[in-house]
């Protein structure tokens, strides 16, 4: 159950948690001071910050489900999830460190400003401790710099920028979810074997830091193999119709359209594309092609028959048979009756990935979190053998790249997964020219 308008600044020092066996950092161990939001002896408050309204509301709809399903799991109920499958086991049901934990939420609209006043209030009115959530890159980045400075952690949800964890990281973020960079380096070898190395693409491009990193990375991934890139045209995310962007396409000799698009705004621009006709079309000797580098199972099944055969990248997808996402899927299906998206799958595993930090720690200083995070290895929730680098607090793990499904046999089931790209083959330095080079730094952990 959610709760609002409760604010805990409790006088519980961090000492006094740390009774419960488990090892604190070594920046706990001569001792600690009061931070944002410690909490009391009974409950903790997490604030959940999705988009409920705006182009990526069905995305923030099933990331809301993973999350009461991800605290019902924490607080003991149902079977548990991915509690059993996770290589760390300090989650028992009893909450985290002893507290029941509780929640709170808010609509981001997809618009930063918003994200940030409901990140705000949900900190200063009702004592989260931790922010989790959001569906945009642009709303990522301007809630983890409000995390940084109000001295929260920030645990992000879908944000696929390469800017969130490169030249916008910060010490009180991190992100599970991939970024663009992975999608090129996994999509690029794929679309050199299916649609060879001769190829001329049009890119359509959302216009804000998502869009932007993702075009510049599938672009630099397809140009290494090849391909040329003949124009890369801005769209506004609030477009809804997107004839006037699709029309040039056919007379500007590209024979193959890359649409950075995301959610609503893909099943849009997709179907206008075929709606011209692109996909019937042949130019430059060769079939045209369409490709859609970020899916969702969400945005797949929105966009119906258009998607058939369509290749893109995603973080996850419920028919991997690994023992994780089994129960996982299980789990969501048994409680809401159809497999969770991958929105759901990132914020279930952010949830528990915050929760095992601070059990770890002992603490939920976010600077206790933090280092615990930092440089922490696990596996068991999907993805194989993962790491959450201390340099820039960006997961790592196995990349998908799927199209979509020639005969469904559901609603659901839209999306075949054709390569699981390996961990190392999306690997890159920390100071990447793509991800802020040597300027771009983590700063300081912030406790408020």
């Amino acid at each position: 159950m959610s709760k609002t308008n409760i604010t805990r600044r409790g006088l519980l020092k961090t000492s006094a948690v740390a009774g419960a066996g488990l090892a604190l950092p070594t920046i706990f161990t001569s001792g600690a001071s009061a931070y944002t939001n410690e909490p009391g002896a009974g409950s903790v408050t997490l604030g959940f910050n999705v988009p409920q309204t705006g182009p990526y509301a069905d995305e923030g709809a099933d990331e809301l489900r993973a999350y009461e399903l991800a605290v019902e799991h924490l607080n003991g109920g149902g079977d548990g999830g991915m509690i059993p499958t996770f290589s760390s086991k300090t989650l028992d049901g009893t909450g985290i460190l002893g507290r029941k934990v509780e929640f709170v939420t808010g609509d981001t609209q997809t618009k930063s400003d918003a994200a940030r006043a409901s990140a705000k209030s949900m900190i200063e009115k009702d004592g989260a401790i931790m922010i989790t959530g959001g569906s945009s890159s642009g709303v990522a980045i301007a809630v983890q710099g409000l995390c940084q400075e109000a001295g929260v952690i920030f645990m992000a949800g879908l944000t696929h920028s390469n800017d969130t964890t490169g030249k916008d990281r910060k010490a009180n973020g991190f992100r599970h979810f991939f970024n663009g960079y992975m999608s090129g380096a996994a999509l690029a070898p794929v679309l050199a074997n299916r649609y060879g190395t001769d190829r001329k693409a049009y890119h359509l491009t959302a216009d804000y830091t998502w869009g932007w990193t993702q075009q510049e990375s599938i672009a630099n991934s397809t140009e290494a193999m090849g391909w040329e890139t003949v124009n890369n045209v801005l769209t506004p995310l609030a477009s809804t119709d997107f004839s006037s962007y699709i029309a040039p396409v056919l007379n500007s000799g590209a024979d193959v359209l890359v649409l950075n698009h995301y959610g609503g705004n893909m099943v849009n621009s997709l179907t206008n594309a075929v709606q011209f006709g692109l996909r019937d079309k042949e130019v430059n000797g060769k079939n045209f092609e369409i490709v859609v580098p970020l899916y969702s199972r969400l945005m797949a099944r929105g966009a119906g028959e258009n998607v058939k055969g369509i290749l893109g990248s995603t973080n996850w997808h419920w028919s991997l048979q690994d023992e994780g996402s089994k129960a996982f899927v299980k789990s969501f299906g048994t409680k809401y009756g159809f497999p969770p998206s991958q929105a759901a799958h990132t914020v279930y595993c952010q949830t528990l990935l915050y929760a095992d930090a601070c059990n770890r720690a002992g603490t939920f200083n976010p600077c206790g979190v933090g280092e615990a995070l930092a440089g922490y290895e696990f596996s068991g929730l999907g993805n194989g053998d993962v790491l959450y680098r201390a340099d820039d607090h960006q997961c790592f793990k196995d990349v998908l790249v799927v199209q979509g499904k020639e005969n469904p046999t559901s609603e659901f089931d839209v999306l075949e997964v054709v390569e699981v790209t390996p961990r190392a083959q999306v690997e890159y330095p920390p100071n990447h020219p793509m991800f802020g080079g040597d300027e771009a730094s983590l700063g300081t952990c912030n406790a408020g």
